[in-house]
């Protein structure tokens, strides 16, 4: 796969899907803009090289018509603070009258196109659609990993239209990359944390991944029906009864190929699904019928430790418990320190999934482990082994 250093970019225009869906406050002021900073060095190395950057995105889910609330016009203050330079907008993506704005655009002005979803064509991947698209650059760059999964006009269609000067941008390259790393190039031992609620949106990620693995250490909720799944009583804690049969598939699995699977032994539980519920420890398999578990308890911690800390490659995707929480939050903090440790000692470690990169940037922890992915669910269909559309119209 091309990257942006393979292309000549000079005076070419370089049409770039980033993914700029990003937080919008009550007065439409981006709330946190990690996937715009992200895309940054992209766009100046793509202006260094003396290319011309029209910019196209996607912002929340405006069901295929004009949605002001979710105009990409918000976006320009953010962007013009953040790279340096002037933006234009374009009230449209597509139409002679964007195509002539790429075409006037100076060499250190930035072009941001409206909102691709404000047309359905954009998300049913319709070719005339993506077409149109690409008239508005020479040059086709896809920086946007977070929506590498959909075979979407903007994202895997597009790309027919530029046989010869298609390539990945930086954050595209560094996702693959730094994936490739847990998948394909791991230094052992390897360790996958696995936590959040549910079994059953993270069987196809656990198949995947436990060939891979020394050590599988499992989390969150979904630790609960792994647990009742061996016969321990969990109280009222959150389980999923149909995927009982399927928890003890994968520990099976998990025996055979020798890897240890690590799950709580004892649990911080509460009376209540708050902050403000009573408090207590038990074992992880003895939990009072009123109670459920919250977080992974102190002796789970510090059996995790050592393996944590001695890890040469190390997943994390969910956290050990509800750390939105502050009274519930001690497991996912630790476990975030014992990460970033291993780092420190010389080891790799990959972070994805929403919550624990919400949790990272929760314990200010984002500068202290290898990679944070902005992936979202691109990143875990990656890790799952599927093919994704995206990528694959970039080879």
């Amino acid at each position: 796969m091309k990257t942006i250093s393979d292309l000549n970019l000079k005076d070419q225009r370089v049409l770039v899907r980033v993914d700029f869906n990003v937080p919008l406050s009550d007065q439409f002021q981006v709330t946190d803009d990690t996937r715009i900073r992200a895309t940054i060095p992209t766009i100046h190395a793509i202006m260094n090289a003396g290319g011309r950057v029209i910019l196209m995105s996607h912002l929340g889910r405006p069901k295929g018509k004009p949605d002001p609330s979710m105009s990409l016009k918000h976006i320009v203050a953010k962007l013009e603070e953040l790279s340096g330079k002037k933006v234009l907008f374009a009230e449209d993506c597509v139409g002679e009258q964007v195509v002539e704005m790429s075409k006037n655009l100076k060499n250190n002005e930035i072009l941001l196109l409206e909102n691709l979803r404000f047309y359905d064509e954009e998300t049913n991947g319709d070719r005339a659609f993506a077409e149109q698209l690409s008239r508005n650059g020479d040059i086709y760059i896809n920086d946007a990993f977070g929506t590498a999964h959909r075979a979407h006009a903007s994202t895997a269609i597009i790309a027919d239209f530029f046989p010869d000067s298609k390539a990945a941008g930086l954050v595209m390259a560094a996702e693959i990359d730094n994936v490739g790393k847990v998948l394909r190039e791991q230094q052992h031992p390897v360790t996958a944390i696995v936590g959040g609620a549910k079994v059953s949106s993270k069987i196809d990620i656990l198949q995947n991944l436990i060939p891979k693995l020394d050590h599988l250490i499992i989390g969150g909720g979904m630790a609960y029906t792994f647990i009742k799944a061996q016969g321990g009583n969990i109280g009222k804690s959150l389980v999923e009864d149909d995927y009982l049969e399927t928890a003890r598939n994968i520990l099976s699995s998990a025996k055979e190929l020798n890897v240890q699977v690590h799950l709580p032994v004892d649990s911080m539980n509460s009376d209540s699904f708050s902050n403000e519920g009573e408090r207590s420890v038990s074992p992880a398999g003895e939990i009072g019928e009123q109670l459920m578990g919250l977080d992974v308890g102190p002796k789970t911690l510090e059996k995790l430790r050592t393996v944590i800390e001695s890890s040469k490659t190390i997943l994390w995707n969910g956290p050990m418990g509800v750390f939105e929480f502050s009274n519930f939050e001690t497991g996912t903090r630790t476990v975030a320190h014992y990460i970033a440790q291993a780092t420190d000692n010389g080891g790799f470690s990959l972070v994805g999934g929403g919550d624990s990169v919400a949790a990272v940037k929760k314990f200010d922890m984002q500068d202290q482990v290898s990679y944070v992915s902005t992936g979202g669910g691109a990143m875990l269909e990656y890790l799952e082994g599927k093919e994704l559309p995206g990528i694959k119209a970039l080879d």
